[in-house]
């Protein structure tokens, strides 16, 4: 059998966790799945999954095959779209992650106003307070804030977001706004994302680095609800500028110890690298990018 056709076939079992998935997915039938996983097997002389009677696993080495196998299909179909589809118009699926807040407040419109430009491409939104391995999870642009450690991702920075310390006016009436680090001890935390007791919010002071170690009275898994809570006025929190802007805006929420920020956090819309992108990616990155530069608030 042509190899690139069992390959094609493992990485559907792996990915439908079955042979019956595969098979559906595939419009195969069942036994010819079971013939081109043998056929492959053989042609390795060793085993890429293990059999029962009610599951199929992947057997380690069968796990590292499949991501290379992954890998290099993404790529042969990136060449075909490239090469046959360089001056149409894009189509295809686009897949796209960004932080939850980050991705709803911003990310959305851009992929919105994408697909009505052009009708042939449709998008899975990623939206994940979580790093997404861009070539495990099949992503194609990742929006990231903060630092970016080395890696072979083309990167292309497009703003910046502060992490700021706020409160509703109506608390800061009645307990005060601190006027340093320090004073935050006397007030009610609200910690964000972070589910231990004792969060740690980074500040600078006098130009370094400053850390303050704090007891929350409220500890969330989420800024939404974070944000609420500070909204309501029941203590302070540090969020990203971007996530309560609109607060700020409105006079709901109030920034305070704002000599005390870190730097801020660059944003960068990141794609991989090392291949000629398909159009449907430069498409979206060229509309993603002045769209996000354009924004008042991420500057």
């Amino acid at each position: 059998m042509d190899h690139f056709h069992l390959v094609s076939v493992f990485v559907a079992v792996v990915d439908a966790q079955g042979f019956a998935g595969a098979a559906r997915k595939l419009g195969m039938s069942p036994p010819a799945v079971t013939r081109a996983i043998n056929a492959l097997e053989r042609h390795l002389g060793l085993h890429l999954l293990t059999r029962t009677t009610r599951t199929v696993r992947v057997t380690d080495a069968g796990a590292r095959y499949a991501q290379d196998c992954r890998r290099i299909l993404a790529e042969l179909r990136e060449a075909d779209e490239s090469v046959s589809g360089l001056h149409a118009a894009p189509r295809g699926r686009l897949t796209i992650t960004a932080p939850v807040l980050f991705g709803g407040m911003y990310v959305t419109p851009v992929v919105t106003e994408y697909l009505t430009r052009y009708p042939q491409v449709t998008a899975t939104c990623l939206f994940l307070d979580r790093v997404v391995n861009l070539v495990d999870e099949g992503v194609d642009v990742a929006v990231r804030i903060g630092a970016l450690p080395d890696s072979t991702l083309q990167a292309i920075q497009v703003g910046q977001v502060r992490r700021v310390i706020c409160a509703a006016p109506g608390y800061l009436a009645e307990h005060g706004s601190p006027a340093s680090p320090d004073d935050l001890h006397r007030h009610t935390i609200i910690s964000a994302n972070d589910i231990t007791p004792h969060p740690e919010w980074r500040l600078r002071k006098d130009g370094v680095p400053h850390s303050v170690r704090l007891q929350a009275r409220m500890t969330t898994t989420t800024n939404d609800s974070a944000i609420a809570a500070a909204v309501h006025g029941f203590g302070v929190a540090q969020l990203m500028s971007y996530q309560v802007a609109e607060h700020l805006r409105a006079g709901r929420l109030r920034t305070v110890l704002t000599a005390f920020e870190p730097e801020a956090l660059p944003i960068h819309v990141l794609h991989r690298e090392g291949r000629h992108a398909p159009q449907r990616v430069r498409a979206f990155l060229d509309l993603a990018i002045a769209q996000l530069r354009a924004d008042s608030g991420l500057r």
